[in-house]
């Protein structure tokens, strides 16, 4: 039976990688995937899902307003039988096209693994993340290191001298020049001085 998995963790915990190593495992037993991103998260190069270890493949980008079944629907049209979609930072996901995951999943019988941050840099859900935990049929958390040796559930981004920003923009693509991984008591310290 397909399901809709959202895979979550706060910043450098392998949620790309793990994505990349299960489009792997499909792929070595001559299944077909998949694979989206954002177009606006464009860090690795239009196309690219990319792994901060150095690992990458083709993908394919998705805008706000793309129907997501859509274009699977027309994918296994062409092309044939589809095995599983994959999807990077799927907290840049809208609550439209993590419904049509979900009909995926429910009508085409193919199950999506959508990879993502739970909360932004205020300790805030995104949109995709915030659907993506209220109808997933699985969630599971990737687990990461604060620099306390706690684990790591929240993000804050800091500004080009390493201090914490508190305001902006929900969405700032950035790696770890922009953002550090910590528990929830350092954020708390750090983000409510």
């Amino acid at each position: 039976m397909a399901k809709l998995y959202f895979y979550y963790s706060a910043m450098n915990a392998g949620k790309t990688t793990t994505l990349l190593q299960s489009a792997h495992n499909y792929h070595e037993r001559g299944m077909r995937t998949l694979m989206y991103m954002p177009r606006m998260h464009d860090r690795d190069g239009d196309g690219v899902i990319g792994s901060r270890i150095g690992i990458s493949a083709a993908g394919h980008p998705f805008d706000t307003g793309d129907d997501l079944f859509a274009t699977i629907e027309a994918d296994i049209e062409s092309k044939g039988p589809l095995h599983c979609v994959l999807v990077d930072e799927a907290q840049f996901l809208t609550k439209a096209q993590v419904w049509q995951l979900s009909e995926i999943v429910d009508r085409l019988g193919i199950p999506v693994l959508a990879y993502g941050l739970r909360t932004d840099f205020r300790g805030e859900l995104f949109e995709g993340s915030q659907y993506l935990l209220a109808w997933a049929d699985t969630l599971t958390e990737i687990k990461t290191i604060c620099r306390t040796g706690k684990k790591a559930t929240m993000v804050v981004r800091v500004d080009e001298h390493g201090d914490p920003v508190s305001e902006g923009p929900q969405v700032q693509v950035g790696g770890n020049e922009r953002y550090v991984s910590v528990s929830r008591a350092e954020f708390k310290k750090i983000t409510h001085r």
